[in-house]
């Protein structure tokens, strides 16, 4: 089903402008975000084509059917309250059954979670969006090498920078003709000279 079969087919119950547009805060550039409500026919709902909800290919447009909707609702689901309290310039379509769901209807401590929770969330993306921008991941993907660190009295350095320091090429670490010049040499720091 599509959102077109939904408005063909006069099946809406609820149809609204959300997002920028719906707070003011909209530029030049804004999508409009639709979201609504919609019933399934009987066949389709009680049948095996049971859709809970609907949306174009870039989610600008969500409709959700009226039990799942509700059944967010329970759940103080954010963007559900947000569409049960849309102003009026907002309500392209509005069926007199909606009526029937106030929003003090749905309002519980869930609120607490919902809207926190998802408060949460938005902080947790903007901290690591922020560390992407101070920190900037390097372009060039760090070798094998470079996570591996070799204990040097009271502190460790990097195995490349010990390499470097003991003039190893890491290429002669794994030949056995390089291997027992290597293992002398590990020996040597590892145990301290008299």
């Amino acid at each position: 089903m599509t959102i077109k079969e939904l408005r063909d087919n006069n099946l809406l119950l609820l149809d609204c402008i959300s997002g920028s547009k719906a707070y003011g805060i909209s530029t030049a550039t804004s999508d409009t975000d639709l979201k609504g409500v919609y019933y399934l026919p009987k066949e389709k709902f009680y049948g095996l084509e049971y859709i809970d909800q609907v949306s174009n290919e870039t989610n600008d447009e969500v409709y959700y059917e009226l039990g799942r909707f509700i059944e967010l609702l329970g759940k103080n689901n954010p963007n559900l309250l947000e569409m049960l309290a849309s102003p009026a310039d907002c309500i392209l379509f509005r069926h007199p059954i909606m009526d029937k769901l106030p929003m003090k209807l749905f309002l519980s401590k869930l609120c607490k979670e919902s809207f926190g929770g998802y408060a949460m969330t938005q902080i947790r993306k903007a901290r690591g969006y922020n560390k992407k921008i101070v920190n900037p991941v390097s372009s060039v993907r760090k070798g094998l090498l470079e996570f591996c660190y070799i204990i040097k009295g009271h502190t460790s350095v990097s195995l490349n920078e010990w390499l470097d320091e003991k003039g190893i090429k890491q290429a002669d670490c794994g030949q056995k003709v390089s291997m027992h010049y290597f293992i002398t040499k590990v020996i040597t720091i590892a145990i301290p000279e008299s």
